[in-house]
């Protein structure tokens, strides 16, 4: 049996997963949140199957999902990590300047990290990653570790939903209250 190996479809598993969230978050007239395709090119397309087998990406993309919660606008970007240090090179500065704005326009930003080695979710706020991200840019260490992360969002296991990350939203919501 082969191995695949393509770092294409990297975070494609993590994504049906939260796509199936927020299916199940819709069906409960919870939240409505969308996956945002990148943005391509194509330049090549077989004719016969219409499938494109060549392309470029058209522009720099943002996020990976937007959408609002009981009327609060969210935006998130799905990661996955296979071992305790999440490198920043994963995110992109464009990524974090339309978080920030999006913040300052009122809309909660925040990553869901998938650390594959643990089977465990992570609801990171925008803030901690913010606090990382400006360590990293000041020249310090270019990653965070999972034992700096707050335990406290570790998304639990729920029976019916793959990524519930709905309580962990309420939690950084409450917490931003209380600053």
């Amino acid at each position: 049996m082969a191995t695949w190996s393509s770092r294409g479809l990297r975070g494609s598993t993590l994504e049906d997963m939260i796509n199936r969230t927020n299916e199940k978050y819709l069906e409960n007239g919870l939240a409505l949140i969308q996956k945002i395709p990148t943005p391509i090119t194509p330049i090549n397309i077989d004719k016969t199957t219409r499938h494109i087998t060549l392309a470029y990406f058209d522009q720099k993309s943002t996020v990976d999902y937007i959408g609002a919660v009981q009327g609060i606008p969210v935006c998130f970007d799905a990661k996955e990590c296979a071992g305790d240090r999440f490198s920043l090179q994963n995110t992109h500065e464009h990524q974090v300047k339309f978080m920030e704005q999006f913040e300052k326009q009122g809309g909660v930003a925040f990553f869901l990290i998938y650390f594959s080695h643990r089977d465990a979710f992570y609801y990171l706020p925008f803030e901690l990653f913010k606090f990382f991200w400006d360590r990293s840019q000041s020249g310090g260490r270019k990653s965070f570790l999972y034992e700096e992360l707050n335990p406290a969002y570790i998304l639990p296991k729920k029976h019916g939903i793959l990524v519930p990350y709905l309580d962990m939203l309420r939690m950084d919501l409450e917490e931003r209250e209380n600053i």
